[in-house]
């Protein structure tokens, strides 16, 4: 009898440990890491979520930038790290399309996370240098057409949504476009207004500044509708119907981590980007705050590499 007792004492002190070291979550610093260089619209989300969270869950949250291969550095890095919900992968529609750009990854996208939740949705921009000959997109397309060497291009790295924008305009007008990668949005943004390049489509956070001032010229954004932050610019599915890149980013975790701390994760996540603050400086920006469920940004997921599988193969893009 007295075992029994014991057996059932121990038993309980065992499952309240357990629950106690779950509930005590997080009780360190997290990180999000960032598979891009500073400065980019991703980089921006993440810092702002990070500033959120650490007032939110009392605990450090730190960005860490791992740049390099279209993302694919920074996440394999988190593909590898411990699946204790400390460290986060801020991915973005670019891994989805690294599925069909890269005949190999070091890291799957759909086995080897765990989602948690979207977090904002961001327009690209297409903007051209101030001496580019043409103030319209329908200017720009037949300037395109017309030029004797091939417009280029700019991106923020091969295989991202910028480059993938590019190949698929290009292959929409059927003019020859010239890639030219960079190891960051900004290194981009700079050749353009020096004149080193012709044209970027650029996530709407970071070129907006450059509009204002007239720095750069604004043609066109690439998503179905019209951006608030730019409402008097077209869409380019209003010259070119069917034509949609639509960004967006989200916090993937690696594979094994607990479903309980993923939907703390979420729902801390989640209100974050919904406050008041987060939102309208989002909106600033030209971005759209995003949140849904882990369930609900798995179906996302599933369906974008879909989507985006198709866009690959549209622009006749190819990894470089």
């Amino acid at each position: 009898m007295k075992r029994t007792v014991f057996g059932i004492a121990l038993s309980f002190l065992i499952g309240a440990s357990a629950t106690a070291m779950a509930d005590s979550f997080p009780e360190k610093q997290l990180t999000i890491v960032v598979p891009y260089s500073p400065g980019g619209s991703t980089d921006a989300t993440a810092r702002l979520l990070a500033n959120g969270l650490k007032k939110k869950l009392g605990q450090p949250v730190i960005v860490d930038n791992r740049a390099g291969a279209g993302g694919n550095i920074g996440a394999s890095f988190v593909a590898r790290s411990q699946p204790d919900g400390y460290t986060m992968l801020m991915t973005s529609s670019a891994h989805v399309a690294n599925r069909s750009l890269y005949k190999t990854l070091p890291y799957d996208l759909l086995k080897d996370f765990m989602t948690v939740t979207q977090v904002a949705r961001i327009p690209n921009v297409l903007v051209v240098n101030n001496n580019i000959p043409a103030n319209t997109l329908k200017e720009f397309i037949e300037y395109t057409r017309k030029s004797k060497d091939p417009i280029t291009y700019g991106s923020a790295g091969s295989g991202t949504g910028q480059h993938l924008a590019g190949a698929l305009f290009a292959s929409k007008i059927g003019a020859p476009m010239t890639h030219v990668p960079y190891k960051g949005g900004a290194a981009a943004v700079t050749d353009l207004m020096g004149g080193l390049i012709d044209s970027v489509f650029a996530p709407a956070v970071e070129i907006l500044p450059y509009i204002e001032s007239k720095r750069l010229k604004a043609l066109a954004v690439t998503t179905q509708q019209r951006a608030k932050a730019l409402p008097d610019l077209p869409t380019v599915a209003e010259a070119l119907p069917g034509f949609e890149i639509a960004l967006w980013n989200g916090i993937l975790v690696p594979t094994g981590t607990d479903p309980k701390r993923v939907a703390l994760l979420s729902n801390a996540i989640a209100e974050v980007m919904n406050g008041e603050e987060v939102k309208s400086t989002l909106e600033r920006q030209g971005s759209t705050p995003v949140s849904n469920s882990p369930a609900e940004f798995k179906k996302i997921l599933d369906s974008e590499v879909t989507r985006w599988a198709d866009i690959v193969k549209t622009s006749g893009a190819e990894a470089q």
